[in-house]
């Protein structure tokens, strides 16, 4: 799972120009498109920012795991043990951990308050293949995954996934 994705966005590095450009417009609100399909069937009974952070994560993590799934199913390879293997190398506690790594430079101040709640929060004990600082991570990027997304900030999320994929997943040397 490699390479550039189509029709995303062209970043230079994060800490560069275009990564300030982003971290503007999304501050701004400018990554929610107007015309953008109403993409939630329910809506929760509070205001995203108002959620308790295990919620965020809670939905946070069904959303990631929708959109590595869509990315898969848009690769050639559609053997359910390739679909399978790659996808797990997305959405472990590691990855993730890696996958936000990448992401928080390029983080507005708001989401990066929503990450830092997403961390701090009492979320249980870790899976037993987990480490606890990576499991804390991961909690936090599915609690930025979930604000995004009951914000109706798709383009936003789609920026922060295209960029991920352009650096080659979420692995630091280009592995999964």
């Amino acid at each position: 799972m490699s390479g550039p994705s189509e029709g995303g966005p062209d970043f230079a590095e994060a800490g560069g120009a275009e990564g300030a450009e982003l971290r503007a417009a999304a501050a701004a609100g400018e990554s929610r498109a107007a015309d953008e399909p109403d993409w939630l069937y329910f809506e929760p009974d509070k205001p995203a920012h108002l959620l308790n952070p295990v919620v965020l994560a809670y939905i946070g993590d069904a959303v990631f795991e929708l959109m590595i799934r869509q990315r898969l199913v848009a690769m050639t390879n559609h053997k359910p043990h390739h679909l399978h293997r790659e996808a797990t190398g997305w959405v472990s506690a590691k990855a993730q951990r890696r996958i936000l790594e990448r992401w928080e430079p390029l983080l507005t101040e708001e989401e990066a308050d929503i990450v830092r709640r997403g961390r701090n929060a009492k979320s249980g004990a870790p899976p037993k293949n987990a480490d606890v600082a990576d499991y804390r991570q991961a909690t936090a990027l599915e609690c930025l995954v979930g604000y995004l997304y009951y914000e109706r900030r798709g383009e936003r999320l789609r920026e922060l996934f295209d960029y991920v994929i352009r650096l080659g997943g979420p692995g630091h040397d280009g592995t999964k």
